[in-house]
This record gives C-alpha cells, structure tokens and sequence, in this order.
C-alpha cells in the first residue's frame, strides 16, 4: 500500500513477510516501477539469491548484515539510480541506436524495434554502458566495477550473468544467437555495431 501511496527512492524488502512473500511483492513492485530495491534476508543460499535478482532486486543482502555496509549499499544503488535512472536529469539530448535497439538517454527508456522495454536502473546502466562501448569486448570486471560502483570478486560473475540474463529476456535476445549482447566466453560481453 505504501508503495502505491508515495514515490520512494529506495525499497529495502525483506523475503519473509508476514502477509505476502517478498518475492511476490518484488514481482508487483517491478510491475509498475523502477526504483532500486534491495533484498534483505535471512536466506542465503545462491537459489534464492538468483531468483531476487531474477526478479528485478538490484541487490541482495543476507541477514545478518553490518548496518555501515548496508547504508553503503542504499547510497550506491541511490547514486546509480539518479545517474542512470528514471530520477536523473542530463542536459545533453542523445539517443543512442543498434540494429532496432534505441536508448534514449534523455527520458531513459529502451525500445526494441519501436516496442518499450521496461528495465530497472541496473538493468539500464548495463545496456547503456555496453551500447556506449560497442564494438569493444567489455569485460565481466569492468562491467562489474562500472555499474555497481564496487570491487570486483569471484561471486561478482554470477550478479552480472543473472542480470545480462535477465535484460536478455525484455529484449528477446536469444543467449544461443544473441542479436544484440553477445558473450565471449572467458572474456566478457559485447555489443557489436
């Protein structure tokens, strides 16, 4: 209800609520909106932490947490959102274009041959980031380091594969024949054009 009433910034959600699982308001909430949300949980098997990401979380956080990292974590997705998401402002007008792929950097909305596609702040930064580079292999650190504004460690590979897999799923880009972000294994991703 509280997010039907007011516009938040930032949703911290935890999974296990008393009237709905997390997992389902997550799902209603991407429905409609696309402000960062981060998952806060006592669960923290990889499952579980793949389908939040899946579902459109920005972050994941496992229970229990050091409240500093946390407020760390909120900044961060507060910073990419207002960089890269719908709050931001830029006063240079570009929309960027390959093969039926448009962003329009101004209003922040993607279309994929002339159809909207709906992507959360990360979602967005990752596409735009890759279409701002294309032509050249971008790899899973760099990627990793440019969007989510952290070092880069070991699990940090399967945060950008969940999120590339999910972002190729509102495009209807096929990972076997990919016509937009093409994987090069062992190295990164690439938008060729």
């Amino acid at each position: 209800e509280m997010a039907k009433e007011i516009q938040p910034d930032l949703v911290l959600l935890d999974i296990m609520l008393p009237d709905i699982d997390g997992f389902e308001l997550l799902r209603t909430i991407r429905a409609e909106h696309t402000y960062p949300v981060i998952m806060l949980t006592a669960r923290g098997s990889q499952n579980d932490k793949i389908e939040g990401l899946s579902l459109g979380a920005d972050d994941y956080v496992v229970k229990p947490f050091r409240p500093l990292e946390l407020v760390a974590r909120c900044k961060a997705q507060l910073r990419r959102y207002t960089s890269y998401g719908s709050r931001a402002t830029e006063e240079d007008s570009a929309e960027l274009s390959v093969d039926g792929l448009t962003i329009n950097k101004d209003s922040r909305t993607v279309t994929v041959d002339e159809r909207p596609v709906r992507c959360t702040p990360l979602e967005y930064a990752i596409l735009l980031y890759l279409v701002e580079h294309r032509g050249k292999v971008v790899s899973v650190e760099e990627l990793f380091s440019a969007v989510w504004g952290e070092e880069f460690m070991a699990s940090s590979s399967n945060t950008v594969m969940v999120h590339i897999r999910h972002l190729r799923e509102k495009i209807g880009d096929d990972a076997a024949n990919p016509r937009f972000i093409k994987n090069i294994w062992g190295v990164g991703y690439t938008i060729e054009g």
